[in-house]
């Protein structure tokens, strides 16, 4: 999104991609209010979502055996008042396929940043491998900006540092098919200590089992025919077909972090999204975060590069001052939803029952319009319109 917006102001930018293509399974689809507006002050939502996507225009979740509608999106003041799920892969060949309508925009796949490249204190390019038998080479900029995620290696080479605030869980990974007759997709099951969330990907599911931190070793001891019964236990449609799990490379582990930069720059350096601050997969957040960090460092950005120098650490600070509170009220509110409703149903055994202020929400729908608010748009939007 950021490599997009500088080539839509005639600045010279170069992507890398590790990969050669964008597909990485157990990736986030859900594509926020906030970020739909934000391709729509684009002009580009028109064909975003003639691409293959579902729409949640309300959030479902079951509790024990009671099914309650969790947020309600319709009245968000936006023109689309609800979530697009797409797989993240189509949205980043959107994204690329319409930056390189712009000639000063460049993508190379299969090219690794590897390094830094200083001069003095101040980060002057990066050192990057390819899979073409090259070698590696340096490619100098005025600005780098590392967007590689939770991860970041750029980040470590910079010397930047991480706040970690830890997290009470883990995730599993898995596919299992879709089937006619199978019920409307719920934001989350909880049930018998467990947290298990089914997207729906057109002709399959891809789900998630929560666990506790570390717990994985624990499961695989237990037996592939164990956690099947769970899957079974909370989900009695899936017991045909969850043998399609034949054993545990089907099964893949998301750790989760959650942390945050002290600092997200250094001289010639800038971190964005997960680079600079983990999310925890609560409410499918990171991505739009992300792009809203593209955006607000776009708009600060593009008057230092149109002036011809090089780009200020202020301007660069500018950027963090913009998004770093809401990134830490977001973070804070996906801590308390952690540390005191997951860690405590993770805790739990036998059937569950919903809380007094869950079923608050699916009795009063005004209440439903408070998450949806917090979910689908967040804190402190960002717009294009000027940049």
């Amino acid at each position: 999104m950021l490599g997009y917006l500088l080539a839509r102001s005639g600045i010279s930018v170069t992507v890398l991609e590790k990969h050669a293509d964008f597909f990485r399974d157990f990736r986030g689809d859900t594509v926020h209010s906030s970020t739909l507006e934000i391709l729509y002050e684009l002009g580009l939502i028109e064909e975003f979502l003639k691409l293959p996507h579902s729409k949640v225009r309300k959030l479902t979740g079951q509790i024990g055996d009671t099914t309650l509608i969790l947020a309600d999106f319709s009245h968000l003041p936006v023109h689309y008042k609800f979530l697009a799920f797409m797989p993240q892969w189509d949205f980043l060949n959107f994204l690329a396929e319409r930056a390189r309508r712009y000639p000063s925009f460049h993508l190379d796949m299969e090219a690794e940043a590897t390094g830094l490249v200083f001069e003095a204190d101040r980060v002057a390019g990066v050192r990057v491998k390819t899979r073409q038998g090259e070698g590696e080479r340096e490619l100098r900029a005025d600005l780098v900006v590392a967007a590689d995620g939770r991860d970041s290696h750029m980040r470590d080479k910079a010397r930047l540092q991480p706040i970690d605030f830890g997290s009470p869980m883990d995730a599993l990974w898995m596919r299992l098919s879709k089937r006619a007759g199978d019920p409307e997709q719920l934001f989350g099951r909880i049930d018998f200590g467990r947290v298990f969330v089914m997207l729906d990907r057109g002709d399959y599911w891809q789900c998630a089992l929560v666990i506790p931190k570390g717990g994985f070793d624990e499961i695989r001891r237990g037996g592939i025919e164990a956690l099947r019964a769970d899957i079974v236990q909370m989900n009695p449609f899936l017991k045909d077909r969850v043998s399609e799990l034949r054993d545990w490379d089907d099964i893949k582990l998301l750790t989760v972090q959650v942390n945050r930069l002290r600092e997200w720059c250094r001289p010639g350096l800038l971190c964005i999204g997960d680079a600079a601050h983990a999310m925890s997969p609560i409410a499918g957040v990171g991505i739009n975060l992300a792009v809203q960090d593209a955006v607000a460092a776009a708009r600060i950005l593009i008057p230092e590069f149109r002036r011809g120098s090089s780009i200020p650490i202020e301007a660069l600070r500018q950027v963090q001052q913009r998004r770093e509170l809401p990134t830490r009220i977001t973070q804070r509110v996906q801590l308390l939803i952690q540390n005191n409703i997951i860690k405590r149903v993770l805790g739990t055994r036998g059937r569950m029952k919903p809380p007094l202020v869950v079923r608050a929400l699916g009795r009063f729908p005004v209440l439903q319009r408070i998450p949806a608010r917090l979910i689908g748009l967040g804190f402190r939007r960002e717009h294009v319109l000027g940049v």
